[in-house]
């Protein structure tokens, strides 16, 4: 089923122990347009500005994603630097510049109406409402968010997550939004917010997906070296939504395969900087790891 991204396009500054880059493609609509890519028929609604060539749109072109809700306006297109010290985990912001993101509205091509399946980056609450209001054949909804957003505009947070049926966020997102430091109890609440099942992505450590009925861990897959971590969350997204869009299947055993591919794509993507290991990949290599990280929790009862 076809699966429409919203959030953004940028050009990312590095650095981290094993180099540095410059105005790369980077984006959370880039990550997980380009991660879904590998499972369903994506569409991507962004804007950039006037800086952003043809090479860059070609970038989502080979993957055969579908950028006419792309709008390209007078301006800079969106830029971040930031580095990565220690184990990794955490990036240090350096700079921030919205430029043309600053004044983003999404505008929904009349093609993309009928998508089944949405998922709303991290952007305005009120912006990423009035999205999913636009569409309202779709199977299923999942959404990302912020600590920007949790403090700073929890109304219009709470009549975003009341509409969607998955929020994927990180473990210290999801204490801040419920105000709970224990991540049982913290899924607790905020589906109650909404969402029937919320995704706490832990890092190197995997996600846990919380559902109306169950819990279901998956590890992160071990790798020797990280190279860019910038994007591992979108395409842990990516994964997990493009694999729901292509099967069309919200059971419980499903969601599970849909979080072993989220941390599958996630651990491709932080191989390279950018979305460079992501562009490269074949089906082969993401079920080889699909299958190696199934190894990874088999055990005999």
């Amino acid at each position: 089923m076809s699966l429409l991204a919203v959030g953004s396009i940028a050009f990312d500054t590095i650095h981290t122990p094993y180099g540095d880059v410059e105005d790369i493609l980077g984006g959370s609509a880039t990550f997980f347009a380009v991660t879904a890519s590998w499972f369903t028929s994506v569409s991507v609604v962004a804007v950039v500005g006037e800086d952003f060539g043809d090479q860059h749109f070609q970038v989502f072109r080979e993957r055969s994603i579908d950028t006419r809700g792309v709008e390209q306006v007078p301006g800079r297109t969106f830029r971040w630097k930031g580095e990565y010290v220690g184990d990794m985990n955490q990036a240090h912001t350096l700079d921030t510049q919205l430029n043309v993101f600053e004044s983003f509205v999404p505008k929904i091509p009349p093609a993309y109406l009928n998508s089944k399946f949405l998922f709303l980056g991290n952007i305005v609450p009120v912006l990423q409402l009035n999205v999913r209001r636009a569409l309202p054949h779709l199977h299923a909804t999942g959404m990302d968010t912020m600590n920007y957003w949790i403090q700073g505009m929890p109304e219009e947070l709470a009549a975003v997550l009341a509409t969607v049926d998955i929020l994927l966020i990180n473990e210290g997102e999801a204490r801040l939004l419920s105000k709970q430091h224990h991540l049982k109890k913290a899924a607790a609440v905020i589906q109650k917010l909404g969402p029937r099942f919320v995704v706490i992505k832990r890092g190197e450590h995997g996600a846990t997906l919380f559902g109306p009925e169950s819990i279901f861990t998956v590890p992160g897959y071990p790798l020797e070296q990280v190279f860019d971590p910038t994007g591992a969350g979108d395409s842990f997204a990516g994964g997990f939504m493009g694999h729901l869009a292509r099967t069309g299947d919200l059971s419980d055993a499903n969601l599970r395969r849909a979080a072993v591919y989220g941390s599958v794509m996630g651990s491709f993507a932080v191989e390279e900087f950018g979305v460079g290991r992501l562009l490269r990949l074949a089906p082969s290599d993401i079920e080889a790891r699909y299958r190696e990280i199934k190894m990874l929790t088999h055990f005999d009862a």
